[in-house]
């Protein structure tokens, strides 16, 4: 019986090790993603004729928004058994007994889209009289399928986020964790975001629409994407072990509904900024 010629994955996550500072593959893939959507956002401001300022403060908001939300996500969404009882590693790079410097490892990606809104709202109580708040977030649609493609590609480099076991030709032995051939879910995932980045760019290109529509194309195709390949992904949790849906799906719903409805809803406005470029 012939047996299938499973992919042995066991990359060092590590670029370079000095020692004292090591530069590894997710690092690397995660700034990459914000580089990536600042170049593609830049042009886009440039044409709609608004300050780069603008950009550049939206960047700052958005970077805090997401590594905050998404600590905060993980912390509370996926592990709050420990960190109930650890509350200072929360925020600390640092675990106390035995201590040992971690960096902030555990992210999760609804985490970091609730804290992209939250940054959003705040970004625009100080700069409403100059931009759309709506035109703003399909700008930011445009790009966030990128930028987790490159984080899904950063989550294969740590073999983490692994897929549950199979036998397809193309399965995944994650040396690191076991050797069992399993679905290369980070794989599917980044695969699924690049193709949501193309899709929603060849909207923004040849029909235009509404302020809000790319919006809700990209909250209906990203999460219902990642509602689907939860099933091929093993359980990032205990607690998940039983349940009908696990955590990444209860938490895409709301994401799914929410597009659903700005595809919907009849909205007023167009897809320009409304704004000209201002002194900021």
């Amino acid at each position: 019986m012939h047996t299938p010629a499973y992919i042995t994955w066991n990359p060092n996550p590590d670029i370079f090790d000095l020692g004292f500072y090591a530069l590894r593959w997710y690092s690397l893939l995660f700034l990459s993603g914000f580089v990536l959507s600042f170049i593609i956002l830049k042009e886009r401001f440039k044409n709609a004729n608004l300050h780069l300022y603008l950009l550049e403060k939206l960047t700052m908001y958005v970077v805090l928004g997401t590594l905050v939300g998404a600590r905060l996500g993980h912390c509370f969404f996926y592990d709050w058994e420990y960190y109930s009882k650890h509350i200072a590693e929360i925020f600390l790079p640092f675990q106390f007994g035995p201590f040992k410097v971690t960096g902030y490892q555990g992210l999760a990606s609804h985490g970091g889209g609730i804290g992209i809104f939250l940054a959003l709202f705040l970004y625009n109580q100080r700069f409403k009289k100059y931009v759309n708040l709506l035109w703003i977030m399909d700008q930011l649609a445009l790009v966030v399928p990128l930028a987790g493609c490159c984080i899904r590609l950063g989550n294969i480099m740590n073999s983490e986020i692994i897929g549950k076991p199979t036998h397809v030709s193309w399965a995944f032995i994650f040396v690191q964790n076991d050797s069992i051939p399993r679905h290369p879910a980070q794989l599917y995932e980044a695969l699924s975001y690049l193709s949501i980045f193309i899709v929603l760019n060849l909207i923004a290109r040849y029909k235009p629409s509404k302020n809000g529509f790319l919006l809700g194309v990209f909250l209906m195709l990203t999460f219902t994407a990642r509602f689907l390949l939860e099933f091929v992904k093993a359980d990032q949790s205990d607690f998940e072990a039983n349940m009908a849906l696990n955590m990444g799906q209860l938490l895409s719903i709301p994401f799914i509904l929410a597009g659903l409805a700005l595809i919907t809803f009849k909205r007023s406005g167009n897809s320009k900024p409304n704004y000209a470029e201002h002194e900021v």
